[in-house]
């Protein structure tokens, strides 16, 4: 027996916490808990499932999941008693997870420069709202639309005010 399943049943009893009382709080089997702790891993389910156990147990004991997990895996890998199923899925969640990382990557440079080409859309609306109502406002001037305006000058007016005669 390698140091994992002794240090995790040495980590549950130092808190005091029965088996029975992880197996009532998880709905694990009584039977897939104590093959873990006596690292009979070929007992165990398989795949995931085997982390969700490890991690359920961790935290029922409130230790950190996923530095067990990892050391998990580690025993798990070491033992000896990995199925040809497992090592597949270990490999296929690798190859999965490095795939996500490539597209994640592409999908975010896409996704800026769509947001770059909506922004130089939105510029060139304003700019052009911005064009159309100055040059509107400047070729209308100050008159009403509609209506002209009449230039006289003040001599005009002038001589039309005194020569007028008012009735008396």
């Amino acid at each position: 027996m390698s140091q994992f399943g002794e240090e995790l049943r040495r980590e549950r009893e130092s808190r005091g916490i029965a088996l029975e009382s992880i197996r009532d709080a998880t709905k694990i089997s009584g039977r897939h808990l104590l093959a873990l702790e006596e690292e009979r891993f070929d007992q165990l389910p398989g795949g995931v499932i085997n982390k969700g156990i490890v991690r359920g147990y961790a935290r029922v004991v409130g230790i950190d999941e996923d530095a067990w997990v990892s050391r998990f895996m580690s025993a798990y890998q070491g033992s000896g008693q990995l199925k040809d199923d497992d090592a597949n899925w270990i490999q296929f969640a690798e190859n999965v997870s490095k795939s996500r990382l490539k597209d994640t990557s592409r999908a975010d440079v896409r996704l800026r420069w769509a947001g770059v080409g909506v922004l130089l859309v939105l510029l060139a609306g304003l700019g052009w709202f911005v064009w159309y109502y100055v040059s509107n406002k400047t070729t209308a001037g100050n008159a009403a639309p509609g209506k002209s305006v009449t230039t006289v000058s003040a001599e005009i007016l002038y001589h039309r005010s005194t020569s007028v005669s008012l009735p008396s």
